[in-house]
């Protein structure tokens, strides 16, 4: 299992998040520790090694190598903002 890194930002995302969506966006976050490449996974185009899951409405962008998992952005979709500021 990976270790997974987790920023200040993620942090205070959740925080506010609805009970519902904040017991779905950490359990598929926690789930990336032990499978990174999950079947709703996808590589971004013009990136090298940055995935995305979708968690309903939110949008989890992430890199992971052999020790860890690196969630670099949290957001709610919105039609690509989340991409962009990646």
């Amino acid at each position: 299992m990976r270790k997974l890194n987790l920023t200040k930002d993620f942090m205070k995302f959740c925080d506010v998040l609805p009970p519902k969506q904040f017991k779905q966006v950490v359990a598929k976050t926690l789930a990336l520790a032990s499978n990174p490449r999950p079947h709703d996974s996808i590589e971004l185009k013009g990136s090298s090694g940055q995935f995305r899951v979708d968690i309903g409405e939110y949008r989890v962008i992430y890199e992971f190598d052999k020790e860890e998992v690196r969630v670099c952005v949290i957001d709610k979709r919105n039609d690509g903002q989340v991409y962009r500021s990646g």
